[in-house]
């Protein structure tokens, strides 16, 4: 007994090399999604050290902070008198004193 005839045509050699093609872009695609995920989490996950504190900062004689504020190698005072008070971070020296303006009771 004779088999019947395929129906099917044979595939075109451009299609079948497109349907290759598609998968490799595919699975290219697919590893630089995780890559790039792997690389988001590892850097999410690794935190910079924040920055501390000096070991000694000495405020003048009856001055009262109110604000710090921290940069890589000084640190700001506000103090409650209305001066700026910059020092040295690494060794805690003062280094500049500056006087704010002080609104009066009619302009606050």
């Amino acid at each position: 007994m004779a088999l019947p005839p395929d129906p099917t045509p044979p595939e075109p050699p451009n299609l079948r090399f497109l349907r290759r093609l598609v998968v490799v872009l595919t699975s290219v695609m697919i590893g630089g999604l995780i890559l790039l995920l792997g690389l988001v989490v590892t850097q999410i996950t690794r935190s910079t050290a924040p920055f501390a504190l000096p070991d000694r900062v000495e405020l003048p004689e009856g001055t009262r902070a109110e604000a710090v504020t921290l940069s890589s190698d000084w640190v700001l005072v506000l103090s409650r008198e209305g001066e700026l008070l910059l020092f040295d971070r690494a060794s805690g020296a003062l280094r500049q004193t500056i006087a704010l303006p002080v609104a009066g009771p009619a302009e606050r």
